[in-house]
């Protein structure tokens, strides 16, 4: 079955960097689009980017564009999440997904596999 396993949170001052990973199993990793999703104590879980199959579209939510980037090699079933420039606001369980919808890749619903998640946490 399709297994998803997020590495890389931790704890950070303001300002500082993280690298999320996300190891896949299970599927053929180059036929998905992959995304990274975050949910914070007490709000709904929100979009933070996408990579399509083979890299080469990357998208990412207002509030992370210019401090995050997401990458993927397919050789190594991985796709990573570089954050930069973190903020306190920045805390939360980061998820990775697969996508196997195709019509907003922002949406929840376009995605049928996460992983368990890792927290970041960010102090001020």
């Amino acid at each position: 079955q399709v297994q998803l396993v997020e590495s890389g949170g931790g704890l950070v001052q303001a300002g500082g960097s993280l690298r999320l990973s996300c190891a896949a199993s299970g599927l053929t990793f180059s036929n998905y689009g992959m995304g990274w999703f975050r949910q914070a104590p007490g709000k709904e879980r929100e979009f933070v980017a996408h990579i399509t199959r083979g890299g080469g579209g990357k998208y990412y939510a207002d509030q992370v564009r210019g401090r995050f980037t997401i990458s993927r090699d397919n050789a190594k079933n991985t796709v990573a999440l570089q954050m930069n420039s973190l903020k306190p606001e920045d805390t939360a369980i980061y998820y990775c997904a697969v996508r196997t919808g195709s019509y907003n890749y922002m949406r929840n619903s376009e995605y049928d596999y996460w992983g368990q998640g890792t927290q970041v946490t960010v102090a001020s």
